[in-house]
Order: structure tokens, then C-alpha cells, then sequence
């Protein structure tokens, strides 16, 4: 397992938990500031990783958007089992499975940061070959090279297996599917400047979704990686006021 990629849970003296969900390629790393900064406001913080990731490409190829979800209902049941209430927030895919899982289990509260519903266009999907080629083939991914995060964050996989990709694609159409069905209350926060997930992603939940009580804030100045952006501080205040309000 990658430095990075291990669960983390920090318990709290309170009852409601907070399950957190990384995103496609990504490692629980990637959450564990918001993490914190939500265990001391008095929540419990669950973190699980999601199958195939944290390790390394061929893993990953060997999983599908099925055993991704299988993950987020282990960790929804072990949260649910320490605490009374539940929230859930997603990061980029995480989002999506997040808003999976609040249609399929009793969640209080969601959030979505950089939830993908439209792809950039500049990553080249439309290149993508057919499923059928796409068992054993990967694509070179960038290395990561942030600061003023924990270094775990830029333990990314070296490469992304194309058929990985195609179950991505396919969560996203389940999910663009399942979205008026969904009616728990929930925060979409989206970077203006985000070159992964098109930022009308956003706007296309807010229009679709069946939540009576939803709202979107789009963050200036950031791109998709909001859990360690520059400005998280004030990605997390936000969180944590929707967490908060009655």
C-alpha cells in the first residue's frame, strides 16, 4: 500500500459521523485536512479506500465502479454503527458515489466537491478506445508535485488504466440517471478554474437533482483539487456552516 493510502478514523465524543470519500485514482491522504479540521468541530471522520486504490495501476484495472461502491457501503456501515447521524462529502468521483450512496442508505446531509458529470475536454476522452482494447492499457498520469499538503498527497499512480476509465465514465451516467431521485439536502461546490471536471457539472446537479434543499458555491480562484486547495479554509467554513445549519 502507497504512504497515503491507508483508512483513517478519528473519533469524536459527539454522535454524528462524517464519512469521506477520495477520488478516482486518489488516496484517503487527499482528505485527511478536512478531516481534522472536522474532527476538532466535534465530528466523527471515517476515510475509507476505495478498492484498487492507494496501491497501484494493475490493482486498480482489476476493480470496477461496483467494488468502488462496495467500499463506501463498508465504510457507511461502520460509521453508522459508532454514531447516531451521518453525513457524507465526496471529492471529484467520491462525489459521485457520495450522491450514489444517498439515494441507496439514510444520509443526513451531503456534500460534492468537483463532483465530474462533464469531463474537460482537454484530458481527451473522446480519444478513449473502445472497452474491448482497454484491458492491459494504461496512459502515462503527471506527477504531482504540491506543497503546504502532506506529502502523501502526491502519491499518485504512475499511470491510469484505461479500462478504469471507461468505469468512471460509466458511474457518471449512472449517476446523471439517478440524480432525481436523490432528495437528501446537499452543498455542490465547484473551482471556477477546474481543468478536470467542467464547472457546469455543478449547475447540471443544481438543475437535476430532487433535493428540495440544495445549494451551489462555486469557489473562486480554484481548481479541482479543492481539499487542498489554497483557499481550503474557506472550502472547509462552508462545509462545515452547511453541516452546521438546521
Amino acid at each position: 500500500m502507497s504512504d497515503g493510502g491507508e483508512p483513517f478514523f478519528m473519533k469524536s465524543g459527539g454522535s454524528t459521523g462524517v464519512l469521506l470519500i477520495h477520488g478516482f485514482t486518489g488516496l484517503p491522504a487527499e482528505l485527511f485536512l478536512l478531516g481534522q479540521f472536522l474532527n476538532r468541530a466535534g465530528f466523527s471522520v471515517l476515510c475509507p479506500r476505495l478498492a484498487g486504490h492507494g496501491t497501484d495501476e494493475k490493482y486498480l484495472m482489476r476493480t470496477t465502479k461496483d467494488d468502488w461502491f462496495n467500499s463506501v457501503l463498508d465504510g457507511f456501515y461502520i460509521l453508522r454503527g459508532a454514531c447516531d447521524k451521518t453525513y457524507v462529502i465526496g471529492h471529484s468521483m467520491g462525489g459521485l458515489l457520495t450522491l450514489k450512496l444517498s439515494m441507496e442508505r439514510k444520509v443526513e446531509k451531503i456534500v460534492t466537491l468537483a463532483a465530474p458529470i462533464f469531463i474537460d475536454d482537454g484530458l481527451g476522452l473522446k480519444n478513449l478506445p473502445p472497452r474491448e482494447f482497454c484491458s492491459d492499457a494504461c496512459i502515462v498520469q503527471p506527477r504531482r508535485k504540491l506543497e503546504n499538503v502532506p506529502q502523501a498527497v502526491n502519491n499518485v499512480y504512475k499511470k491510469t488504466p484505461l479500462i478504469s476509465v471507461h468505469e468512471l465514465v460509466d458511474l457518471i451516467d449512472d449517476v446523471k440517471n439517478l440524480l432525481p431521485n436523490v432528495q437528501t439536502p446537499i452543498l455542490i461546490m465547484h473551482g471556477e478554474e477546474d481543468h478536470t471536471a467542467q464547472p457546469r457539472s455543478a449547475r447540471f446537479i443544481m438543475d437535476n437533482i430532487g433535493s428540495k434543499s440544495k445549494q451551489v458555491i462555486t469557489v473562486p480562484n480554484s481548481g479541482h483539487l479543492l481539499p487542498f486547495a489554497e483557499n481550503r479554509d474557506f472550502i472547509f467554513e462552508m462545509v462545515l456552516q452547511f453541516l452546521c445549519a438546521k
